[in-house]
């Protein structure tokens, strides 16, 4: 940073506002220091070289200013997220990352790796392409997209240890009289607690598990494992889940929802 306080800077623009007449107020997520707000000075104006500070736009900054709130000079786009608004699952699926994001990253907080699987769930978003039949691998790439963030954030699902006895909750395929206590409050109980608002089987208790890998849960045959009612089930865990632990309802995860019930 030079002496006038400028520098560089990359991140994604997860908001932006009217600021005066003329310019723009946006949110950047970045990896160095979390969340950030910088003034666009006339990127409102038409034809303004700054008008790429816009919503789901990864960029590369120059900013400069020695107060709170700095400015951008100039705006380079790395990857436009734009057409995430192609259809209402891909919207809603992106909003709640947004929204997350804004309960789970503060100012000048650094989050290591944080950005980077923003970016590689918007990917997935971005690449999602509509089927005429019922499809419901939107809602499972929202679900695993929060579950990650969640994890990286500090307030994961604690899915593979009772949250009662600290044991290892390992799920007895085939077992269909097992069964897995949630709490939101708390987590995962294998020991049946009255306060539990919802029982969960051994197979839903690993698809849970497995959604902390990389990829989604594929069977051999390229299908998506588990039925929808099991993922919409799935979805009020992490609602819910979001509600208790951050005091917070997305308003996106009710549009999904809606969606798909």
């Amino acid at each position: 940073m030079s002496g006038s306080g400028e520098c560089r800077l990359k991140g994604l623009c997860i908001k932006a506002s009217p600021l005066g007449e003329n310019d723009r107020l946006i949110t950047i997520l970045t990896d160095e220091r979390g969340i950030v707000r910088l003034a666009v000075p006339g990127a409102r104006r038409p034809k303004s070289s700054l008008a790429a500070a816009t919503p789901l736009n990864y960029l590369s900054l120059q900013i400069f200013g020695k107060r709170n709130l700095k400015s951008v000079r100039q705006i380079k786009i790395l990857k436009s997220y734009a057409g995430l608004g192609k259809n209402i699952e891909c919207l809603a699926a992106a909003q709640a990352i947004t929204e997350l994001t804004f309960l789970l990253v503060g100012n000048d907080d650094e989050q290591q790796n944080y950005l980077s699987c923003v970016l590689a769930h918007l990917d997935r978003i971005y690449l999602y392409e509509v089927s005429k039949e019922e499809d419901i691998k939107m809602l499972c790439i929202s679900i695993q997209s929060l579950i990650h963030l969640l994890a990286i954030g500090g307030i994961n699902l604690p899915i593979h240890h009772c949250c009662k006895t600290g044991e290892p909750i390992i799920p007895p395929l085939g077992n269909w009289e097992w069964n897995c206590y949630y709490l939101p409050n708390e987590g995962f109980s294998s020991i049946e607690d009255p306060q539990s608002n919802l029982k969960i089987n051994a197979s839903e208790v690993a698809l849970l598990q497995r959604l902390l890998f990389p990829e989604l849960p594929i069977k051999s045959n390229g299908e998506l494992l588990g039925p929808k009612k099991v993922w919409l089930k799935i979805l009020f865990i992490i609602e819910t889940w979001i509600s208790t632990q951050l005091e917070k309802d997305l308003s996106s995860l009710k549009m999904l929802r809606e969606i798909y019930s």
